[in-house]
């Protein structure tokens, strides 16, 4: 199944959160913090987007940081996915 984001929309997973810390500690899932890196996976067509022209700055396969709690968790075959504004995405990682 295939997820295509309508408007200034993009979809991203997570990237794998640390397993232990610098110190060589093994975190818990309970211990370890909600990442905030992940990739893109699908880009909207951008457009009129609530009255505003909207470019998407945003290319598939690019690692971004995003807003901590922003976005809306999809899950779809057994993967897990957030759909995110583009203006929730905070920077790019080169």
């Amino acid at each position: 199944m295939n997820i295509k984001p309508l408007g200034d929309r993009v979809v991203i997973k997570n990237c794998e959160a640390e397993e232990t810390t610098k110190g060589g500690i093994i975190l818990t899932n309970a211990a370890k913090e909600k990442p905030q890196m992940a990739e893109v996976l699908a880009v909207g067509p951008g457009g009129n987007v609530d009255g505003k022209e909207i470019v998407m700055q945003l290319k598939v396969g690019q690692k971004v940081i995003y807003s901590k709690y922003s976005g809306t968790e999809v899950k779809l075959d057994g993967e897990e996915y957030i759909i995110v504004r583009q203006s929730d995405v905070l920077a790019i990682v080169e």
